[in-house]
């Protein structure tokens, strides 16, 4: 039997001592059973709009570590020897569902991440995201070489950075949509 099985034979059975009340068996305990069955109810229904929203969230968050990345490579594009970093989003979105699809290859135009060993104690991390998508981030693969060893292609950075907010746009505008048919429900339109 499924989690979400679970949860309709509980409502039913919550349904049920409701119905008990409201036709008249007042008998002792009814109404201790009635409150609990409501606290239930409302935490099934949170834990239910949790669930819905929580693919979205990461998602998003996803996106807004990526828009901060692209933004840091336009940054430094004239910056000598910088290596123009991204995140391959199918892996990090698959990572924070809780897959395990972070070690797929990179993505077209993407190398694979190259971590950095710190041998002595003084050595430094290196370029590091805050640590929720690190096995997502790759380094970008050169499409024309820089005499100073920069890797940032600004065409490349700027129509990835355009991309990225129109579909955190949509993202939004789609979260939108669910909290209005949310609240149409609440208001019971």
């Amino acid at each position: 039997m499924g989690k979400n099985d679970r949860q309709i034979l509980r409502i039913e059975k919550e349904i049920s001592l409701y119905s008990c009340v409201t036709e008249g068996d007042h008998g002792p305990g009814t109404f201790t059973a009635l409150r609990q069955a409501s606290q239930s109810l409302e935490t099934a229904m949170i834990d239910r709009l949790n669930h819905m929203m929580n693919a979205q969230q990461r998602a998003l968050g996803i996106r807004a570590t990526r828009q901060e990345m692209l933004a840091s490579n336009i940054a430094n594009a004239d910056t000598p020897h910088y290596k123009a970093r991204d995140i391959d989003f199918k892996a990090a979105l698959g990572a924070a569902m809780g897959g395990n699809n972070v070690n797929t290859p990179g993505a077209a135009g993407m190398a694979g991440s190259l971590p950095l060993n710190q041998t002595a104690f003084g050595h430094q991390a290196g370029n590091k995201t805050d640590g929720a998508f690190d096995a997502a981030v790759r380094y970008r693969s050169e499409y024309q070489s820089a005499v100073d060893g920069n890797t940032v292609n600004m065409d490349i950075e700027r129509a990835a950075f355009a991309e990225n907010a129109l579909r955190i746009e949509a993202a939004l505008t789609f979260v939108r949509g669910q909290f209005n048919t949310i609240q149409m429900a609440v208001q019971g339109q």
